[in-house]
């Protein structure tokens, strides 16, 4: 994908259809398991996508990878719009279930991909997973999250790193 991102910085369109089809999924999956509403997760992921167009030129392979970056990108503006009070207040439950949450998915109709991730999530302590799941699926700042586990904020960045490099350790091992 690096050479798809490096394309779409060229202003290819032709590479950016293939990268929005490549990665669409995931990052509306990202978007929606933080929203939970269909008609705000397609809104945040045609902003995201706007977003990877106009700054594709800065994405950098160095610092990490092509979907990490486009996910980081999409989680913002969806953690963004979460956090405006008029976006989420109403008395109408979330169009989404927690039964359509990632854990609820039949095994045999997760990608190889996504049992991988699992398997290393499930390698951490079981406090850590905790933490990184709310702070990736949660749409917690990291103010709020080191407050909702009682943890100092610099130490929960600092552990929050510790079990990501972990995961991205099982993940390419």
């Amino acid at each position: 994908m690096t050479w798809l991102l490096a394309a779409v910085a060229k202003r290819d369109g032709t590479a950016f259809e293939r990268l929005y089809a490549a990665s669409s999924a995931k990052l509306y999956g990202v978007v929606l398991r933080i929203l939970r509403r269909h008609d705000l997760a397609a809104a945040v992921l045609e902003d995201a996508y706007l977003k990877i167009w106009e700054t594709a030129g800065k994405f950098d392979p160095a610092l990490g990878s092509p979907i990490g970056w486009m996910v980081a990108i999409a989680r913002s503006r969806a953690i963004d719009l979460a956090r405006r009070p008029d976006t989420m207040a109403s008395d109408v439950e979330p169009e989404i279930d927690d039964a359509e949450g990632p854990g609820a998915m039949p095994r045999r109709e997760m990608t190889e991909e996504l049992k991988r991730l699992l398997t290393c999530i499930g390698r951490l302590e079981p406090d850590r997973q905790r933490m990184v799941l709310l702070a990736y699926y949660g749409a917690f700042s990291r103010e709020q999250l080191a407050e909702k586990l009682d943890t100092p904020a610099n130490l929960l960045k600092a552990s929050l790193r510790r079990s990501l490099f972990e995961i991205e350790q099982c993940l390419t091992s």
